[in-house]
């Protein structure tokens, strides 16, 4: 699909550089400071935007689409200025709105061949690109049918259906799995995958729900209260925490008596949960502390479930009040 989108794109060239870029981005309402002084640098691949209702998400997306002017600060998208080309700007972007707004009496496939159309490919090739995405978004069998009868993951993938079909180099999707069931979040998710992978579209999504960014994303931006808290690829956000987390099999009382044993040997340990977390950087244990943790296992007579080094989430962000902010951008 990325090779057919870029051979019926409506005659645009390629980014040079950053996909998104912003500068003392500042959006003041009087009573309300909903962006702050935003500098921040988006590139390829998917990028998830994540913060609390109120927190600047769509603020950010209605100023970078030229929608909505900023009080100060600068913006470009695909090296164009917000300024004086939002028009030039929403003909490269495609858009998928948080809440349902798609006529009930009209089928997907009308309603994105129009759409098409009105984002200037020709009727043929408006037909074709739109038989060609709703295929990939998985409602080729449904796109006769009027929307008003879908369920809500087949509304939100034809939302997702207009927002690919005129070729565009960068996505906004706004929560795409709401309302989902799970079965559906993980193939909307895998759709978003493809998307900033495969076909070669910048994606910038925005969730409420923190692990499905940690998933799909390869660079995540948090704002706080109109505020950057932290901007950094995803793998840095779940870099390793010094502890391993131990799941132990027995009679009863088996996880209580590991710990004992586990600090009696030198490993500070507490629990988490139905787990052991034991602290490895203050390990003085003498000898391997997967080691250590075996044999005290042997030793015991009970059994190893699980031992598995704990990642820090991006919800740990949030939760330390931006303790691990690190690595801005």
């Amino acid at each position: 699909m990325g090779d057919h989108l870029a051979a019926t794109a409506t005659g645009t060239t390629a980014a040079v550089g950053p996909v998104i870029t912003t500068s003392g981005l500042t959006k003041d309402y009087g009573t309300v400071l909903a962006l702050d002084t935003l500098d921040v640098v988006i590139g390829d691949g998917v990028t998830g935007l994540v913060g609390a209702n109120g927190a600047g998400k769509s603020t950010l997306i209605k100023i970078l689409l030229g929608l909505l002017a900023p009080s100060r600060g600068t913006a470009r998208v695909l090296g164009l200025d917000i300024a004086g080309q939002g028009e030039a700007i929403r003909r490269q972007v495609g858009y998928m709105p948080e809440h349902d707004c798609l006529p009930p009496d009209v089928s997907a496939s009308d309603f994105v061949n129009h759409l098409a159309q009105m984002s200037g490919l020709p009727r043929p090739a408006a037909r074709e690109r739109t038989a060609d995405v709703l295929r990939h978004v998985g409602l080729a069998e449904e796109r006769y049918r009027p929307m008003g009868g879908y369920s809500t993951g087949m509304k939100q993938r034809a939302k997702l259906a207009q927002a690919l079909v005129h070729d565009p180099r960068l996505v906004f999707l706004d929560e795409p799995t709401n309302g989902l069931d799970p079965a559906a979040r993980d193939d909307m998710l895998h759709l978003v995958q493809r998307i900033g992978h495969d076909f070669g579209i910048a994606v910038l999504v925005t969730s409420h729900l923190l692990g499905e960014l940690e998933r799909v994303s390869d660079h995540v931006v948090i704002l706080d209260s109109g505020r950057l808290l932290r901007s950094s690829a995803t793998t840095e956000f779940l870099d390793t925490t010094g502890t391993l987390l131990v799941e132990v099999i027995g009679e009863t009382g088996a996880q209580d008596r590991m710990g004992n044993a586990l600090a009696e040997a030198g490993l500070p340990c507490w629990p988490q949960g139905h787990l052991i977390a034991v602290d490895t950087t203050r390990s003085t244990a003498a000898g391997d502390v997967h080691d250590v943790i075996r044999d005290v296992a042997v030793d015991l007579g009970v059994g190893l479930a699980r031992l598995q080094v704990d990642h820090r989430r991006i919800e740990d962000v949030f939760r330390d009040g931006g303790e691990h902010v690190v690595g801005t951008s």
